[in-house]
């Protein structure tokens, strides 16, 4: 069953209530139940919302990630179980005990995916993307030649223009992808932990200061269900820098996307999952082949 994703935006108090999730209104005339095991998520960017200690516990028994939101409504941090598979302690030493080889060919398979999903984006949006195609052929183990970085710039070119860069503090539709990219960034972070994998410990990047180096790997081939999602805001919308509620709305409805992965369509959510467990099984020699979503 498809998780359910919820945004609050004003004042609640959240809680338990016969093993439901308790909404109420702070002046206590709005009550609403959700069951806990219906949710997936629950982004929270009012800061006069209050929850109990035993919601948060019922959340982390259902690996539930509970988003918080800065003082400019933007996702800045997250809460996730950190027991949350029987053999979790054998997934973590085979994660470990990784050897470079291997990571650098799971780089490699994760980037191929990146380039071949943004080829076909903008195949979709009347673009020709030959030469991208072509360049996910030529990509080598741990991406050494950076093909990544040169399809993105194509990419981005031929999609907004030559006047477009990518950039967190830049101009529209930056916003739209800034906000989607956090809540994919969150989604993966929630799949790693059911599968019982350590988000810190990436693949590729190492960043000393970055607590979910795998989420920033495994999300690439992601990237452009957001961008889609974004370009179609951005279109109706050209010069917003703010994000609305309703520009949110549209973003969050990334979990429930459709996507092809394994020959078959699942729900984005669903979809995350089937890619780190097939990563986890990568890492104890079951397979040699991430399973990533091909976007169409």
């Amino acid at each position: 069953m498809l998780k359910r994703t919820l945004f609050f935006s004003n004042p609640y108090h959240l809680s338990m209530k016969n093993n439901q999730l308790l909404i109420e209104s702070n002046d206590s005339l709005s009550k609403k139940t959700v069951p806990v095991e219906d949710i997936g998520f629950i982004v929270l960017e009012n800061p006069q919302i209050s929850f109990t200690m035993k919601l948060v516990e019922q959340l982390n028994a259902y690996n539930v990630a509970l988003v918080f939101c800065d003082s400019k409504h933007m996702p800045s941090s997250m809460l996730l179980p950190l027991d949350s598979n029987h053999v979790q302690t054998e997934i973590f030493r085979s994660q470990i005990e990784a050897s470079e080889p291997l990571k650098k060919n799971l780089w490699k398979q994760t980037i191929e995916a990146k380039i071949l999903n943004q080829a076909a984006m903008l195949e979709k949006n009347g673009y020709n993307a030959q030469d991208i195609k072509n360049m996910a052929r030529t990509v080598k183990s741990g991406d050494t030649e950076n093909r990544e970085g040169f399809a993105a710039r194509l990419y981005w070119q031929r999609l907004l223009g030559k006047d477009f860069y990518r950039d967190r503090f830049g101009q529209p539709p930056n916003p739209f992808l800034n906000y989607g990219y956090i809540l994919l960034r969150s989604a993966v972070a929630r799949a790693l932990a059911g599968t019982g994998l350590l988000a810190t410990l990436g693949i590729h990047h190492r960043n000393r200061y970055n607590s979910y180096c795998l989420a920033d790997d495994i999300m690439e081939p992601y990237r452009t269900y957001v961008d889609e999602i974004a370009l179609e805001l951005y279109k109706t919308d050209p010069e917003s820098v703010m994000l609305t509620k309703e520009h949110k709305s549209e973003l969050l409805k990334l979990m429930a996307v459709d996507v092809e992965i394994g020959e078959v369509k699942r729900p984005l959510m669903v979809a995350l999952s089937i890619t780190t467990a097939s990563l986890a099984r990568c890492f104890s020699g079951e397979s040699r082949k991430i399973i990533y979503p091909v976007f169409k």
